[in-house]
């Protein structure tokens, strides 16, 4: 579905293949607030009224900012150009609050154009992506295996034979077992795999449809973000 974008200053284009999947048309998209934000791309850009284009053939959650949410109407749509850059911030000074003055960098800090902001940030840069293809196998009543593949942060875009680097000190995923947002099971697993056997079924007290998450977990940040799975005991 295209997303529909009005231009408060400048035009949108679209882009072919090629330029897309080598990081053009990046925008950031979100509601105002810091760490909100989400870093898209797009391919489609269409002249649909005055200054509004339907966008589409988007690609999200680029550069780790993958968030599992629709971004309401009302949300702001900025275009970058390439020229940010990312803060460089210490490991011991993420959650910290700093104090920024933000502004055109053509003029002096004290110009009246500039704004001050006292913010904190988690690092999500840290944050490992959430695994795919996660599938639940077996039938309600019997063991069910768990499977996944999982991302990376770095080197993600080899397409060579072998798996992708680990990117993290050790492989580590956790996994959850919820019932209407209860969390029956928790643990922490070292292969893209996971049995959950009957006397496991049995201790959880598990019955009829459950939820199956399963998180990779960084030393620096902890779990990432949960892909997940329904199925019925």
């Amino acid at each position: 579905t295209a997303l529909l974008v009005r231009m408060l200053h400048g035009t949108l284009e679209g882009i072919s293949d090629a330029r897309l999947f080598g990081g053009g048309n990046l925008c950031a998209i979100g509601d105002g607030a810091p760490g909100t934000w989400e870093l898209i791309q797009f391919r489609d850009a269409q002249l649909v009224d005055k200054e509004t284009y339907a966008v589409s053939h988007r690609l999200r959650g680029q550069l780790g900012t993958e968030r599992d949410q629709v971004w309401p109407t009302g949300s702001y749509l900025v275009r970058l150009d390439g020229t940010p850059q990312q803060i460089d911030l210490k490991e011991s000074h993420l959650g910290l609050e700093r104090h920024y003055r933000v502004g055109p960098g053509s003029r002096p800090v004290d110009d009246p154009a500039y704004t001050h902001a006292v913010l904190a940030f988690d690092g999500i840069g840290l944050r490992p992506l959430s695994p795919v293809h996660l599938r639940l196998s077996g039938s309600p009543g019997k063991a069910r295996t768990a499977t996944w593949v999982r991302r990376t942060r770095v080197g993600g875009d080899l397409w060579g034979p072998m798996d992708v680097p680990l990117a993290e000190e050790s492989e580590r995923y956790m996994v959850r077992v919820l019932q209407a947002q209860t969390v029956l099971r928790e643990e922490v697993v070292t292969s893209a795999e996971w049995v959950y056997d009957l006397s496991a079924q049995s201790a959880d007290g598990v019955s009829g449809a459950f939820t199956l998450e399963v998180a990779q977990v960084s030393a620096s940040f902890g779990p990432g973000i949960f892909a997940r799975v329904s199925a019925v005991a």
